[in-house]
């Protein structure tokens, strides 16, 4: 059992799944905190007979917002080494996390983040492929960082980078703020291949092809 990291799951809306999510990672890691961002479901009460801390937000903030609240929280616990943010909707992989967590321990890096374009090809449709790709040449220009996968909400950072990184961006291009937070703050970062399960689930949840058109239009003019 993992007693000195803390999985950050932003939860709105989820209470399908969630269970089943906090469960399985509960397998591995012992401290789990689901940021409950407004949830109009039973989310909240799922979670926490799952076994996770949950912190509420009395409106939904957003994405972003969520994550911020959670490694913030997170932080508070003295004993915490690493932090590794998590998506609540069952397409990420407690494996990949736990392998996240084991390549920070080797002290080269400050954040690992999860690439569903290293390996194995991604199950995604053409055409999201084209807008993740666009994402992609888009952030490579900005931040200057050579990354292979933008929104991937797979992440896992020591304390020196959660303690680092400020997310100003609530919506769904939090993901490219935490790029440009880590060129900023000169994290020492690498990528790691995880696999993305898409269920009908998470298509229907957030993983259509308009919400990365919505992704492309918030980097650009959010």
């Amino acid at each position: 059992m993992i007693t000195d990291t803390w999985l950050i799951v932003p939860l709105y809306n989820e209470a399908t799944v969630v269970g089943d999510v906090i469960l399985d990672a509960r397998k591995d890691f012992a401290k789990i905190v689901c940021v409950n961002d407004g949830s109009k479901d039973d989310s909240a009460d799922v979670a926490r007979r799952a076994g996770a801390v949950v912190v509420d937000h009395p409106i939904n903030l957003g994405q972003g917002a969520a994550l911020q609240t959670g490694m913030a929280y997170a932080l508070r616990d003295p004993a915490a080494r690493y932090f590794v943010t998590f998506d609540s909707d069952g397409q990420h992989q407690v494996s990949d996390a736990k392998a996240m967590v084991e390549r920070l321990r080797q002290g080269e890096v400050d954040i690992v983040l999860g690439s569903r374009f290293l390996g194995k090809p991604i199950e995604a449709g053409p055409l999201k492929r084209v807008v993740l790709k666009a994402a992609v040449q888009f952030e490579r220009i900005t931040t200057k960082l050579k990354v292979t996968d933008t929104h991937n909400g797979l992440r896992a950072m020591n304390r020196h980078a959660c303690g680092s990184i400020t997310l100003r961006q609530n919506r769904m291009a939090h993901g490219s703020e935490f790029l440009r937070e880590i060129a900023d703050n000169k994290l020492r970062y690498e990528e790691f291949p995880v696999h993305i399960i898409y269920t009908d689930y998470s298509r229907a949840k957030g993983q259509s092809i308009w919400n990365s058109v919505n992704i492309l239009y918030d980097l650009i003019f959010g």
